[in-house]
């Protein structure tokens, strides 16, 4: 909790839009360069273990339901979007890292979005990697989710350890 239970800056609209407008921006920005300038289907090693590696994923996170009709996914990513602001709204105004989760999560999910639309896929270019193994390949939007995820369990447990401490000191 904050100072005095105060609201976090996450917890009101206006930084809010404003954190996801230019996550988005930036988001899309990256994809136009990656769209315009990267081999498609042809590792471009950055460093060890590290290549950048355009290409199109029809599916949801890790080319999951891929072969599931397009609106289908649309739909989803709209539902998830939808039920993670009603999250936010209905999640207490001092909890920081649940509400900058939210935040993350809405970006990344309507980044995604606006490339099914713009073309029917989604633009993924990060490509971990060793001689036997590799992580799916994926962009800032899923990164953004991931870490609002993990924003979100964070908060839950900081949230616990408060719960915890101030019965500690009731006594209940």
């Amino acid at each position: 909790m904050t100072a005095a239970g105060k609201p976090t800056l996450f917890s009101r609209p206006l930084p809010i839009a404003l954190f996801i407008l230019v996550a988005l921006v930036l988001d899309q920005a990256i994809k136009w360069a990656v769209d315009q300038y990267l081999p498609f289907e042809q590792a471009v090693h950055v460093m060890p273990m590290l290549a950048l590696y355009r290409t199109h994923n029809y599916g949801v996170a890790f080319s999951m339901l891929s072969e599931m009709e397009g609106w289908f996914i649309v739909g989803m990513r709209l539902f998830v979007v939808a039920f993670v602001l009603w999250l936010w709204r209905r999640t207490p105004k001092d909890r920081f890292f649940a509400h900058l989760g939210y935040a993350m999560i809405i970006a990344g999910a309507i980044g995604n979005l606006i490339d099914r639309f713009l073309h029917g896929y989604v633009i993924d270019y990060v490509l971990f990697y060793t001689a036997t193994w590799s992580f799916a390949v994926f962009n800032l939007a899923d990164s953004f989710i991931t870490l609002g995820a993990g924003a979100i369990v964070i908060d839950e447990i900081l949230h616990a350890r408060r719960v915890k401490a101030a019965k500690a000191q009731t006594g209940d």
